[in-house]
């Protein structure tokens, strides 16, 4: 005791994190990547025209450059699945890096099989200036029950 009469009282320190704040910041980080991960996806969906044509051999995986239905073009990269959307400058800038690096790159053309044909022509005329000396056109096989 003290002269007041106050008990003196001994004071242990805690030496314990409060966690709980990080987890909430942890779960609202998480929320705004599961949110904005489907929105990163900016490829574009094209339906290739049906042939009978048989698929080439390939000894690498192919640059394709996809002409959606509006005439917008999109490359897709070996080794990428996913398309990215690219104006005709860009387009034709790249490919020409891409070819004096690798002349024997395997390009195709994937227009939409509603696409204006002007724009598919479009595309390979941007591929010759770039360098590119043949260019494939892509198909879906035809299913064997519309015969």
């Amino acid at each position: 005791m003290t002269a007041n009469g106050r008990r003196i009282r001994k004071h242990k320190l805690k030496a314990d994190i409060n966690v709980v704040p990080y987890i909430d910041v942890m779960l609202v980080l998480l929320i705004i990547f599961m949110v904005t991960a489907p929105l990163m996806n900016l490829g574009v969906d094209v339906e290739l025209p049906e042939s009978n044509a048989k698929s080439l051999e390939q000894d690498k995986d192919p640059m394709v450059v996809q002409v959606d239905a509006a005439g917008a073009y999109a490359l897709v990269l070996p080794g990428n699945d996913r398309p990215q959307a690219i104006g005709a400058d860009e387009l034709e800038a790249r490919v020409r890096g891409i070819v004096n690096q690798n002349p024997k790159q395997a390009i195709f053309v994937a227009g939409d099989g509603s696409a204006n044909y002007q724009k598919v022509m479009d595309a390979m005329v941007l591929l010759q200036r770039a360098g590119v000396q043949k260019v494939g056109l892509m198909s879906d096989p035809q299913h064997q029950s519309a015969r």
